[in-house]
């Protein structure tokens, strides 16, 4: 079976597309490959995004906004855009999304969870998708005596 590899892009890779790669990562429970880049990434992680997802448990803090790079691109199953769409080149095969999300510069800590929680639901539903259903052990039914 081959693992799946998802790439979450948005224009500076400090928000969106971090908090999306960081619920993957936990929600993949290692069975996907998470990869993420910016159009023009900043300088540093968005706080208040690091803020929001510790309140789910997860630890984004160490994560640096990078460039997108287009051996990611090529690498990549699924190709998550958030706000950048044609800076991410085509490459035939790949299944591209465009999520329309709220940009959380600038924005305090109750609009940043909104815009959390959509991602979230996002990412449940993209790992719905992309990962094999878990197969649950068989229990025999009860026999009546």
């Amino acid at each position: 079976m081959n693992t799946p590899t998802v790439l979450f892009v948005c224009v500076h890779n400090a928000g969106r597309s971090q908090m999306a790669a960081g619920f993957a990562r936990v929600l993949g429970d290692g069975r996907i490959t998470v990869l993420s880049g910016g159009s023009e990434p900043g300088s540093l992680i968005n706080a208040v995004a690091v803020q929001a997802m510790a309140e789910q448990g997860i630890d984004i803090s160490a994560a640096v906004p990078s460039i997108l790079e287009v051996d990611d691109v090529r690498a990549a199953d699924v190709v998550i855009t958030m706000g950048c769409g044609d800076a991410c080149p085509i490459f035939p095969g790949k299944r591209y999304e465009d999520w329309e999300l709220t940009d959380p510069a600038g924005l305090d800590l109750a609009q940043v969870r909104v815009i959390r929680d959509d991602i979230r639901a996002r990412v449940e539903a993209l790992l719905a998708q992309v990962l094999p259903a878990v197969e649950l052990p068989l229990v025999a039914e009860a026999q009546p005596r």
